[in-house]
């Protein structure tokens, strides 16, 4: 394996610009089959996006009808709205850590997440990290088109009538289709135009998707009476025995939500105009938008079980209830604007990079965005929001379990072993320092492995309520499950830096 000493400050072609660094043109190969336009680092002079930009961002992205559907889980499954705002709220603040610290490496180096992990898995390993993020990727874009297509489709349906009641193809309504294919289309159009009108967008859907949130909980309150009924609601489990199996994997489950956004984080903030803009504007714009975003999702899902005797946790079904066909417009618009802003940034720019680093002699970010798309089709993934238990704990357990570990190994290379500092033209050099082993690391890869079976080899299901066994895929780690998120992060972090720095140390002597 090749010595992995962090380089100097001074080595290698690059260029230090107020603590960002830049490649000089024809430090890295043109015929590299590790480079094309879409995985170069930013140039300095492109690197704009401000505090303001990262914070709509974050508003566009956390106002959606899945991270509603968390909250509102979370009242369906027993919880109190005190105690499902805390729980969101914590989450947030604990996932915002790893955030700031990948997004470290976007203002410095202008690189995206596939690029940042060929230093910890090798140029070659890196797709392994890039894929999995893909794949997650691809179902969440599948998830939240099929939603977005579906709010359409209810709300067009109280408005033409008979649009609801068409013939099936599929086992669904052909107008069904029509809605999912036209938003999906939709979606695509507007990344297929770039990162800088994904910027534009986001800026301006931001405060759109708050008003259309707000309305929601103005009806509700009006319906159950003032505000008294939605707080009223009691916790069906307490704060004891019975609320503490709950509140550890919902726990897990709502860092899983963004787990996602903690390794990729770097594909947006290639483009900040320094380390403050990425810091403050995430920090401003995740834990408090999600906060404020599950008090309106508990508030509201609580009042419509005052208004209709159980807790209606989708907000589209809940806004189909209204007969007001204006306020069916505005929650059709905000259903759309509230999807599109999350899916397009969440969603499919990472697995644009991340396919694009598979092949970058064949596959540019628009190639990337356009397979997303189809694979997100492909995998059918709209039966995870069939309940809360399969869509908190199964789905979002086992992703933020795999994701948590890829994590801890960037986290801990990129931190722990080299310092923050990186040779910016080997990371795109074959038989550079990232070269290791035919371009795997194997020590990451051994990392990843542990770590991923801690975090989710004791996954299991209640009876009849998803497809793991009821005694864990490996009952021996059953414990851990509830964990998957921390035990995965917290071992590959630790394997790593102990494979890692004895070889570090090795190199330097």
């Amino acid at each position: 394996m090749t010595a992995t000493l962090p380089p100097s400050p001074s080595e290698g072609p690059i260029a230090g610009v107020a603590g960002r660094v830049e490649l000089p043109p024809g430090s890295v190969p043109a015929d590299s089959r590790f480079v094309n336009d879409d995985l170069l680092p930013v140039p300095v002079a492109q690197r704009r996006w401000t505090t303001y930009n990262f914070a709509a961002l974050w508003v566009g992205m956390a106002h959606n009808i899945p991270s509603w559907l968390l909250a509102s889980g979370l009242i369906a499954l027993g919880m109190d709205w005190k105690q499902a705002v805390f729980t969101i709220a914590l989450a947030n603040l604990i996932v915002l850590a790893p955030m700031l610290l990948t997004g470290h490496a976007g203002p410095k180096y202008g690189i995206p997440f596939p690029v940042l992990a060929r230093s910890s898995f090798g140029l070659r390993g890196a797709n392994l990290p890039a894929l999995v993020r893909a794949a997650v990727a691809c179902a969440w874009f599948g998830i939240q088109t099929w939603i977005g297509g579906q709010g359409i489709f209810i709300l067009l349906g109280k408005i033409f009538g008979g649009w609801t009641k068409a013939a099936e193809v599929g086992g669904q309504p052909w107008t069904l289709w029509v809605c999912f294919v036209v938003f999906w289309a939709l979606q695509l159009a507007i990344i297929y135009r770039g990162m800088d009108t994904l910027r534009r967008f986001e800026n301006w859907a931001a405060p759109f998707v708050i008003v259309g949130a707000l309305a929601l909980l103005v009806w509700i309150t009006a319906k159950a009476g003032g505000l008294g009924p939605l707080l009223d609601q009691p916790s069906k489990l307490g704060w004891g025995s019975d609320f503490w199996p709950v509140f550890f994997p919902s726990l897990m489950g709502m860092i899983a939500f963004w787990s996602t956004l903690s390794l990729n984080i770097p594909d947006f903030t290639r483009f900040a105009a320094g380390q403050r803009a990425q810091v403050w504007g995430q920090t401003l714009g995740l834990p408090t938008t999600m906060t404020l975003f599950a008090l309106l999702s508990v508030f509201v899902t609580s009042g419509s079980q005052a208004v209709y005797g159980a807790a209606v946790w989708d907000p589209v079904a809940l806004a189909a209830k209204t007969d007001n066909v204006f306020g069916l417009l505005f929650a059709l618009v905000t259903v759309l604007i509230a999807t599109i802003s999350v899916n397009i940034a969440a969603n499919v720019v990472s697995p644009a990079y991340d396919l694009a680093n598979l092949a970058p002699k064949l596959i540019n970010f628009r190639r990337g965005a356009m397979i997303t798309g189809v694979v997100g089709v492909l995998i059918m993934p709209w039966k995870l929001t069939e309940t809360p238990e399969l869509y908190i704990f199964t789905w979002l357990g086992l992703v933020g379990g795999l994701l948590g570990t890829v994590a801890g190994i960037l986290i801990a290379d990129y931190w722990i072993v080299r310092r923050t500092v990186l040779d910016l033209a080997a990371l795109y050099t074959p038989g550079s320092r990232y070269w290791y082993t035919s371009g795997w690391n194997l020590r990451a890869v051994a990392a990843f492995a542990v770590g991923g079976v801690l975090a989710v080899g004791g996954s299991h299901s209640a009876k009849g309520k998803g497809p793991f066994p009821e005694e864990g895929l490996i009952p021996l780690l059953k414990p851990l499950a509830n964990y998957g998120w921390a035990v995965g992060l917290a071992a590959a972090l630790v394997l790593y830096v102990a494979l890692m720095l004895p070889v570090a140390r090795e190199a330097r002597d």
